[in-house]
């Protein structure tokens, strides 16, 4: 039960995380990723909010999957995507009162702390194992009904994402490219970090019952 309230916190954590490494992409105006490109365009030419749709697309995706797949939409799944989107909509509302990069060095700046930020929050999610993010499902039932690997897949969906994103004005640009390239390799430098962090908390936890 203790492991379950651990990675229910992890769960927590990383969106909040993640979804403020978004908004600095976002602010940085340089460019966000494939999928938050295709948020901002949506939201520029059909109004509401960037989280809002990043709830439609995610839900949008939910039902592909369960279709594709043949299974039951995975309920916690459009959760992840609800909350999601209402840290997004937070943290760009809350943050865009005062960043305001001015330059190019301040907004690679901004995108660098926004891929860090994602990066570490994405790190901590995988590690609570907890719920599964749409996107990265997709990738999954697309590698099983084509027959592709991972990394083909999720380059597939990247294209069509930048596709329809640059069809709907989103925020596409160099920061787009840069996140693309580098964003595994910070992901997979934070979930070393995360995964230490959570053996040392619970070997410490393990060490001091024994000990009691």
């Amino acid at each position: 039960m203790k492991r379950f309230y651990q990675r229910a916190l992890y769960y927590s954590v990383g969106i909040v995380v993640l979804t403020l490494g978004i908004a600095l992409t976002i602010h940085s105006h340089l460019g966000t990723s494939p999928f938050d490109a295709l948020l901002v365009g949506l939201y520029r030419t059909f109004g509401l909010t960037i989280g809002s749709w990043e709830i439609v697309v995610g839900l949008s995706m939910i039902l592909f999957n369960s279709i594709a797949d043949r299974r039951l939409p995975e309920i916690i799944a459009l959760a992840t995507s609800f909350m999601t989107g209402a840290g997004i909509d937070l943290w760009v509302y809350t943050t865009g009162s005062f960043i305001h990069p001015e330059g190019l060095a301040s907004q690679l700046a901004y995108l660098l702390l926004g891929m860090i930020f994602a990066g570490l929050g994405i790190a901590i999610n995988l590690q609570a194992d907890f719920a599964p993010n749409p996107f990265d499902r997709t990738m999954l039932v697309v590698t099983k009904l084509t027959g592709w690997n991972v990394s083909i897949s999720r380059a597939v969906i990247s294209i069509i994402l930048v596709i329809a994103a640059f069809l709907f004005g989103g925020a596409i640009g160099i920061g787009t490219l840069l996140i693309t390239v580098f964003s595994g390799t910070i992901i997979q430098l934070f979930m070393r970090v995360v995964k230490r962090f959570d053996k040392r908390i619970n070997g410490s936890a393990s060490t001091s019952k024994t000990s009691a």
